[in-house]
């Protein structure tokens, strides 16, 4: 085994806990807390989102380190177009994590706190438009990477 097959590997984990950990719970964690009151709904996803969050920092910083360390290795000029790209798109999901982390997340854990459910509410539907963004650029990213710019 190399130090490239390990940053790889160490890049793929990351990308798989964070995209993975957002696909599951837009396609099936979503769809199963809206069955609950918006107590036990926003409950609920206060306490996964405790869980989850700190994964992400964790995914975020596996997938920097290791893919600056296989850029460094290759060479930025000799680096594939894809891989710059993915920087660029990778760069704009942690800066879209990180406004929901110092955003509607903190008012979230306030108001759940307080049992204020509409503000919540309000700010559970900003951080699930952000996820949602998020997942698709993870998602072209995820395409970028195996496919390259072909598609």
């Amino acid at each position: 085994m190399t130090l490239h097959h390990l940053m790889l590997f160490l890049h793929v984990c990351g990308v798989v806990v964070w995209v993975g950990g957002m696909a599951f719970a837009w396609f099936c964690l979503r769809p199963a807390a809206m069955q609950l009151p918006p107590d036990r709904r926003l409950g609920l996803w206060a306490a996964v989102l405790r869980a989850f969050f700190p994964m992400v920092w964790i995914s975020i910083a596996l997938i920097v380190v290791s893919g600056f360390g296989m850029l460094i290795e290759t060479g930025f000029a000799r680096a594939p177009l894809a891989w710059h790209v993915m920087l660029l798109t990778g760069m704009v999901m942690i800066g879209v994590f990180a406004s929901i982390w110092f955003g509607p997340w903190r008012s979230m854990q306030q108001a759940v706190a307080n049992e204020d459910w509409a503000r919540a509410a309000v700010a559970m539907n900003t951080i699930r438009q952000r996820v949602g963004f998020n997942l698709g650029l993870g998602l072209l990213t995820t395409a970028i990477a195996t496919l390259g710019l072909a598609f």
